[in-house]
């Protein structure tokens, strides 16, 4: 399954903020928010800039989501 940002879409909603002032305010490409919102793999500075703006933890951002089927022989 890999990772997925529900968590920074629920830190949005609290803060009554959406993706395009996320964008603007961190200062992130379109695509990266487009990866964001695949929940696709983004840069660690990424990461690194929305903890810094949010004050918050890369666990409050981002779960990893296990998948049963993997590492099963």
């Amino acid at each position: 399954m890999g990772i997925s940002y529900k968590p920074l879409w629920r830190l949005l909603l609290e803060k009554n903020m959406n993706k395009t002032e996320l964008m603007r305010a961190i200062g992130l490409s379109p695509p990266t928010l487009a990866k964001l919102s695949k929940n696709e793999p983004i840069d660690g500075k990424v990461l690194e800039r929305i903890c810094v703006y949010f004050k918050c933890q890369p666990c409050d951002v981002i779960e990893y989501l296990h998948d049963e089927k993997k590492g099963k022989k």
